[in-house]
């Protein structure tokens, strides 16, 4: 029998990195068992100096400790939102559903997208026979999509930027050009639409959701059934 080349088997007997690694994962206490190995261990730091292993793991840790930071503000940021959304929508919802007729409907609705949300510009349009002036009327419904153009298009939910006339056209005493978000009016029937609006363009865009204003809307078409059954003035000024 040839005999063993020593070297060779020294060779032979070292592990591999993947095996060291598997030894690793297997036993993650093993430096826990062997403290003093961390304190010669060395690894390349990301400014070119070597650091212990301690000195890294530390390093790894704090930097996790300020990106959970990072994320816990995230959320309380979050937090403090909807429950300042709740809260405003919370009161405009029981304004609203105070209301004696369409002109005094649009303005608690008015006064509470300005009071809660900072929303300067907010419209009622029914589609009918009625009043045609103001930022609560009663209008054809061509006549409403000749104005506004494609952003009433589908019957669906929009949000984008108005030119001046259409902003004007929208929330008369209005000036300039500004965005708009715009939901369908429905009680009992495609019936008008709810809009608010800002003199900012960029405010209201077609990436933004119109969760919340559907909301109202659903709200409003409520309130506006209710005065037909009560046979209230819904379009009288």
């Amino acid at each position: 029998m040839a005999a063993q080349n020593p070297r060779q088997s020294a060779a032979e007997a070292v592990p591999d990195e993947s095996q060291l690694r598997d030894f690793l994962l297997d036993n993650p206490d093993f430096f826990q068992r062997n403290p003093d190995l961390l304190r010669t261990l060395h690894i390349p730091h990301g400014s070119g100096d070597a650091v212990s292993l301690v000195e890294r793991q530390v390093s790894v840790l704090r930097e996790r400790n300020v990106d959970l930071r990072h994320r816990l503000k995230e959320l309380t940021d979050a937090a403090r939102e909807n429950e300042t959304l709740y809260v405003g929508t919370r009161a405009l919802v029981l304004s609203l559903l105070e209301a004696a007729d369409l002109p005094d409907l649009l303005a608690r609705f008015e006064n509470g997208m300005a009071e809660h949300f900072d929303t300067p510009h907010a419209a009622l349009v029914v589609y009918g026979d009625g009043p045609a002036e103001g930022a609560c009327r009663c209008a054809d419904r061509e006549a409403v999509e000749a104005h506004l153009g494609s952003l009433l298009r589908g019957g669906k939910p929009a949000c984008g930027a108005l030119r001046a006339e259409e902003f004007g056209y929208l929330f008369p005493g209005a000036r300039g050009a500004g965005s708009a978000a715009l939901v369908p009016l429905d009680f009992g029937g495609d019936r008008g639409l709810v809009a608010v609006g800002s003199g900012d363009a960029k405010r209201y865009h077609s990436q933004m959701g119109t969760l919340f204003l559907e909301h109202l809307a659903a709200v409003i078409g409520r309130v506006l059934a209710r005065l037909d059954r009560e046979g209230a003035p819904a379009a009288d000024a």
